[in-house]
């Protein structure tokens, strides 16, 4: 059976089963191997991508499972949220880097939702995501400073 989906606004036909993790479809199939595969059990985030807007772990979310379209990493280049991308090389987050792109996608969701966020705004939308790094108060600074960018109509930074 094949099964049609919309990854980062490009739509894809797969013969992976319905059960098949939503991870493996973008990594193995489609090649978009910035999402990562982390703990396998939805706690790391590591494979945080957006399904209808939404943050989600991909590694839980199976592709029978899909309810809208798919925007991973490689997705937000081309968006105004491109301004996470970019306030996070000026605050140099990455480190190792393995956590990054889950940390991204979990903050577009946040500034998707809320524009503006504080400290605990930031802190509880970011909780589920780890860094082993621990790169937070960089993380922090760097989503406050693309919420600012983007109020101003910023984008790519």
């Amino acid at each position: 059976m094949t099964t049609r989906i919309t990854v980062n606004d490009q739509s894809y036909e797969t013969d992976a089963t319905p059960d098949t993790p939503l991870l493996w479809v973008l990594r193995d199939e489609l090649g978009l191997t910035g999402t990562k595969f982390g703990c396998g059990v939805a706690s790391c985030g590591a494979c945080t991508v957006h399904v209808a807007g939404e943050a989600v772990r991909s590694c839980q979310v199976r592709l029978g499972d899909l309810w809208g379209d798919v925007t991973t990493i490689e997705g937000l280049a081309d968006t105004p949220l491109a301004a996470l991308q970019s306030a996070w090389m000026r605050y140099q987050v990455a480190q190792c880097g393995y956590c990054q792109s889950g940390q991204i996608m979990q903050a577009a969701a946040l500034l998707s939702e809320n524009p503006a966020p504080d400290d605990p705004e930031i802190d509880a939308a970011m909780g589920g995501n780890l860094c082993r790094c621990g790169t937070y108060s960089a993380i922090r600074a760097a989503i406050q400073d693309a919420a600012t960018d983007m109020a101003r109509g910023g984008g790519a930074g």
